[in-house]
C-alpha cells in the first residue's frame, strides 16, 4: 500500500493554488479544465512522491540519538518531510530529551524548506513562548519573517514572471513586522543586514499593492479615497518606486475634488523629483 509524502501533497497545493488564482475569472470549461489538469498531474507525481511503509515507519524503541541522527541525515540530503517525521518523534517521545531545543530550531527550518506555512508558524511561536531568552532567538525571529515572505510567495507565478501585487498582501506584512522587529530589538544580530534588506523588497511589494488599490478607487470614481491610499505609500513606504505613481494620483484625485492648491503642493514635489514627469507639461 503505497503512501503519499508531505512534498507531493504540498506539490498538489501549489499547483492549486496557482490554477485557481490564474484561471478562475476565466469561463467556467476553461476552470474545469485547470482543475482536471491538476488531478492528472498530481496523479502522474504519486509514483515519485510515494514511499513505503517501512520507509513511514520509525521504530518506537529507538534511541533519541539515533532519531536525531537520522533526522539530521535527512536534512543534509534535502529529504525534510523524512527529517520532519523523525524530528516530530523526537518532540514528541522525549520532549525534555538532551536534543529538544535544537529539535525545535530544526523542524522550523524543515517546515520553511517545506513550505509547512502553519506548522512553521507555530512552532516558531511556541518557542518564542517557552525560549525568550535563548542565544538563538534573534534567528527564530528571522525564520517567522521569511516563513511569513515565503506564503506571501506564489511558486508558478514567479516561474511564469506574473505580477500579482494585487493579492491579500497580509503575509509581507506580517513578515515586515517581523523583520522589523528582529531589526529594532537585535540590532546587532548576524540576521539584521539581511533582514534589512528583505524589507525593501516587501516594502516596494506593498507599495505597490496599496497604488493598486488607489488606481481601483479611481475606477470607481472615489477620488477622496484614492488621495488618501496615495498619500499612504508616501508616508508608509517612502522612497520605492511607486512613489511617482502616488503622487501622479494625488494630483488627479486633488484636481477631482476641486482642490487646486492641494494639487499645486502635489506639482511642485512631483517638480523637485520628477520634473521629466508628463502630468507636469499638461
Amino acid at each position: 500500500m503505497l503512501s503519499v509524502t508531505i512534498e507531493c501533497f504540498l506539490f498538489y497545493r501549489e499547483m492549486e493554488k496557482f490554477l485557481t488564482t490564474t484561471y478562475k475569472e476565466l469561463n467556467s470549461s476553461m476552470y474545469k479544465f485547470s482543475k482536471g489538469l491538476t488531478l492528472v498531474l498530481f496523479s502522474l507525481a504519486l509514483s515519485a512522491c510515494s514511499s513505503s511503509p517501512e520507509d513511514n515507519d520509525i521504530a518506537a524503541k529507538t534511541s533519541p540519538d539515533v532519531l536525531y541522527s537520522q533526522a539530521r541525515t535527512s536534512m543534509e540530503l534535502g529529504n525534510y518531510s523524512k527529517a520532519v517525521r523523525s524530528l516530530e518523534a523526537l518532540d514528541s517521545r522525549f520532549p525534555f530529551g538532551p536534543h529538544k531545543t535544537q529539535v525545535q530550531l530544526d523542524l522550523i527550518y524543515a517546515y520553511y524548506k517545506m513550505d509547512d506555512v502553519a506548522s512553521g508558524i507555530a512552532n516558531i511561536d511556541r518557542f518564542i513562548r517557552l525560549n525568550p531568552t535563548h542565544p538563538n532567538i534573534d534567528y527564530v525571529y528571522y525564520m517567522r519573517g521569511l516563513v511569513n515572505m515565503q506564503a506571501d510567495s506564489y511558486l508558478f507565478h514567479d516561474m511564469l514572471n506574473i505580477d500579482r501585487t494585487d493579492r491579500d498582501p497580509k503575509n509581507a506584512q506580517d513578515a515586515f513586522k517581523d523583520f522589523d522587529r528582529l531589526i529594532k530589538t537585535y540590532p546587532n544580530s548576524k540576521y539584521a543586514a539581511d533582514a534589512q534588506k528583505r524589507m525593501l523588497s516587501l516594502k516596494n511589494r506593498l507599495a505597490k499593492y496599496s497604488i493598486q488599490v488607489a488606481e481601483y478607487y479611481i475606477k470607481m470614481n472615489a477620488w477622496s479615497a484614492a488621495a488618501v491610499r496615495a498619500q499612504s505609500v508616501l508616508e508608509t513606504y517612502p522612497g520605492t518606486p511607486s512613489t511617482e505613481r502616488a503622487l501622479e494620483i494625488m494630483a488627479e484625485a486633488y484636481g477631482e475634488l476641486g482642490q487646486n492648491q492641494l494639487k499645486q503642493n502635489v506639482l511642485m514635489v512631483m517638480q523637485a523629483n520628477f520634473p521629466n514627469n508628463e502630468i507636469l507639461s499638461n
